[in-house]
C-alpha cells in the first residue's frame, strides 16, 4: 500500500489520530500539515494497523523527503521500528523528532539505527499565555509603547473580527497585498513563498480544518490576521501572523489580542521556529518564551 496525498478531503477521517497524541511541537497540527502543499512540498499519508503516518515529498530535493514520528495516541514507536517503517516506505529519514522522544529512548539506542542530530532552525518558542495577553512589568514595556501608539493612530479607525469562512477571501486579499513588502517569489524566496501558499490553503478551507484566527481592519481593510491551529488540550499554536509592517505598532497590537482571544482556553502559546532567521529570532525572544522545544533529525544507518 502507497502513501497518498495528504488533502484537506482527509481532515475528518484523520483528526481522531490527534486527539490525545504525545508529540508536542508545532509541526504535530493536522490542520497544519495538510495547508503546507505546494509545488515544492506534496504532503503525504497512509493508515496501517491504526497507525498513521505521515511523510513529505520535495520535488526538487529528493534528499528532503522525509517521515515524522507515527501517530497514535497510547502507542510509541522503538526506533528499531522507526527504522522499519521507514524502509518499507521508501524514506531515510525523519524530521521533526521531538526531544522527548530522544530522551526516552536514549542516544545509545537510536545510534543503533540512526544518526542523530539537532535541528536547530525548528526549535519551537512556547509562552505563557498571561504572559502576551497582559504584557506586565519592564520586560514588555516597549510592547506597550507600541500598542499605545497604534491605538493612539488608529483607535476609532480599528475593529477586531473573527475569521470566517465569509471574510477568508479577503485575508487572501490581504496576503497578496502584504507580498508587495516582501519577496515572495518560489525562485527568489522559496520558504516565504511556501508560508504563503500555506496561508492562503488554510484560509481557502478554514471550516474544513476547523481553525480559528482574528484580522484586524483599519478603515474597514483588512490589515493584520493570524490564525491559532491545535496542538494538545493546554497549548495551541500561533501559526500564522501577519501585519502591514508600516502600520506602526499593529503587529504587537495584533499579537497581544490573540493573547487574549484566540488563546483564551489555553495555558501556553507555541509561536512555533525562527526557521534559521536572525530577525525572527530576535522577534521570537522579545517577548520572553517559557520555554523552547527542541527537534531533531534522525537518518538512517546504512
Amino acid at each position: 500500500m502507497t502513501m497518498q496525498t495528504l488533502t484537506p478531503a482527509d481532515y475528518p477521517r484523520l483528526k481522531p489520530f490527534f486527539e490525545g497524541q504525545p508529540h508536542l511541537l508545532s509541526v504535530y497540527s493536522l490542520p497544519s500539515l495538510i495547508a503546507w502543499s505546494n509545488e515544492i512540498y506534496r504532503p503525504v499519508f497512509q493508515v496501517r494497523d491504526q497507525i498513521l503516518l505521515i511523510g513529505a515529498f520535495c520535488t526538487p530535493r529528493p534528499e528532503e523527503n522525509h517521515l515524522i514520528l507515527p501517530i497514535a495516541p497510547g502507542w510509541d514507536a522503538s526506533p528499531k521500528v522507526l527504522c522499519r517503517i521507514a524502509r518499507e516506505l521508501g524514506f531515510s529519514t525523519f524530521h521533526y523528532v521531538p526531544e522527548e522522544y530522544v530522551l526516552q529512548h536514549g542516544l545509545k539506542e537510536l545510534s543503533h539505527y540512526f544518526i542523530c542530530t539537532e535541528q536547530r532552525a525548528y526549535e519551537d518558542y512556547i509562552y505563557k499565555t498571561t504572559d502576551l495577553a497582559l504584557l506586565k512589568g519592564n520586560r514588555y514595556a516597549n510592547k506597550r509603547n507600541w500598542i499605545t501608539r497604534f491605538l493612539n493612530n488608529n483607535g476609532d479607525r480599528h475593529t477586531l473580527e473573527a475569521i470566517t469562512a465569509q471574510n477568508a477571501g479577503e485575508c487572501v486579499a490581504f496576503i497578496e497585498a502584504w507580498c508587495r513588502y516582501y519577496i515572495c517569489s518560489m525562485a527568489e524566496n522559496e520558504s516565504l513563498a511556501c508560508e504563503k501558499q500555506a496561508a492562503v490553503n488554510m484560509l481557502n478551507h478554514f471550516d474544513e480544518l476547523e481553525v480559528e484566527g482574528l484580522l484586524v481592519r483599519i478603515d474597514g481593510v483588512v490589515s493584520a490576521f493570524a490564525i491559532r491551529t491545535p496542538l494538545s488540550e493546554n497549548m495551541a499554536n500561533l501559526t500564522f501572523e501577519k501585519a502591514f509592517p508600516d502600520i506602526v505598532g499593529l503587529y504587537p497590537y495584533l499579537d497581544r489580542e490573540c493573547a487574549k482571544q484566540l488563546f483564551a482556553g489555553y495555558e501556553l502559546i507555541n509561536k512555533e521556529c525562527d526557521m534559521g532567521l536572525d530577525g525572527l529570532a530576535q522577534s521570537k525572544q522579545s517577548y520572553h518564551p517559557v520555554m523552547r522545544r527542541k527537534s531533531f533529525h534522525l537518518q538512517m544507518k546504512i
